[in-house]
């Protein structure tokens, strides 16, 4: 197995730099597993392929509007992502300008009068930088930060809140769950109406989502951790689904590796820890589970919490795009993914989306 094996040639203008309208109006691609089957609807028709006792899991995650735009003290313009909250004030940061050592300190406007300070802490591999924030920007981060919008989308939506779920509640990602944005609190009534439950996880997504794998064997790629939620309350619905003969249906890629992460956890496994052969069984498919996951889905993996998963177009060379080779099979998804681009879909986070079945 090879990076290699997971890269395609996507047309630049088949991605997405605007979202659909309505959300549910984006295009869905279906793929059946067992046959190599492609359709193509709508993601409003998703009701018709779902069954009264089927579970919808989301990810509720809320982007952080965490990118700040500012000058060093000498003038040089500097750009910060912030990562992850480490304690109040103290962040994990891509910064993008140069000689932003240790005890610098960066000068964020705020309005025309005023600033705010960012000082460097500390160095972080793969250059990232410890960051201490004023207590006024991270109080107001929200009001006075930028939605942290993928380098391949070059125009902010005119609305903020189109870059957010409708179910999004908890701050954390750095990203959006990109499968999660085709949904309309009208199509989640639908699914109700006709007896699909909804379970929520939550996954902060991190910085990974803008990374390729860069070393030719994947298995050498680090991923980073990500800090995750399963409920009890939601291992309780999956595996009452799962007993009763429903499928537990994955929105988007977060929700895999959260579900998954806490199906190991059901057999007393860490995230990447390998299942042995005589602990492959279990009564419950998952447990309850919180702190970070590092797990890499990649081909071979045995998926234990998931029958089915809706999701976007990934870039080539992905993490996410391997986890979804391992769910249908490489071949199935190349090939899918090239008639995508025949048939004329929207790639990426405002795209259009799969339905893997």
């Amino acid at each position: 197995m090879k990076t290699s094996d997971f890269d395609y040639v996507l047309p630049p203008e088949r991605i997405a730099q605007t979202p659909i309208e309505p959300r549910d109006h984006a295009r869905l691609l279906v793929l059946e597993r067992a046959t190599g089957a492609i359709h193509h609807r709508h993601c409003y028709d998703l009701p018709e392929y779902l069954r009264p006792g089927d579970v919808l899991v989301l990810n509720d995650t809320r982007v952080l509007r965490a990118r700040l735009r500012g000058r060093k003290e000498t003038g040089g313009r500097v750009e910060l992502l912030l990562l992850r909250r480490r304690e109040p004030g103290l962040w994990e940061a891509l910064v993008g300008g140069r000689g932003l050592k240790p005890g610098r300190r960066l000068l964020i406007p705020i309005a025309e009068d005023r600033t705010v300070q960012v000082t460097v802490v500390a160095e972080l591999p793969g250059g990232q930088r410890l960051v201490q924030l004023d207590p006024a920007l991270e109080a107001h981060l929200e009001e006075w930060g930028e939605m942290p919008l993928p380098p391949y989308i070059h125009t902010p939506p005119a609305d903020p809140e189109r870059y957010q779920t409708v179910f999004a509640r908890r701050l954390g990602s750095v990203a959006a769950p990109t499968a999660g944005l085709h949904f309309t609190p009208e199509l989640l009534l639908r699914l109700r109406e006709q007896g699909v439950r909804i379970a929520y996880i939550t996954l902060h997504v991190g910085l990974d989502t803008f990374r390729p794998v860069q070393s030719e064997d994947p298995q050498e790629h680090k991923l980073h951790r990500e800090w995750v939620e399963v409920s009890a309350e939601t291992a309780r619905i999956v595996n009452e689904t799962r007993l009763r003969g429903g499928r537990i249906v994955a929105v988007g890629t977060t929700c895999v590796r959260a579900l998954e992460t806490a199906a190991k956890a059901a057999l007393g496994l860490a995230p990447n820890e390998p299942v042995p052969e005589d602990r492959a069984c279990g009564w419950q498919t998952i447990v309850a589970w919180s702190g970070e996951t590092d797990l890499f889905i990649l081909p071979g993996h045995r998926f234990r919490a998931v029958d089915a998963l809706m999701t976007n177009f990934h870039l080539p060379r992905s993490t996410l795009l391997m986890l979804v080779a391992a769910f249908a099979g490489r071949d199935r998804i190349l090939n899918a993914y090239h008639e995508a681009i025949a048939q004329g879909y929207r790639f990426y986070s405002f795209g259009d989306a799969m339905l893997i079945l």
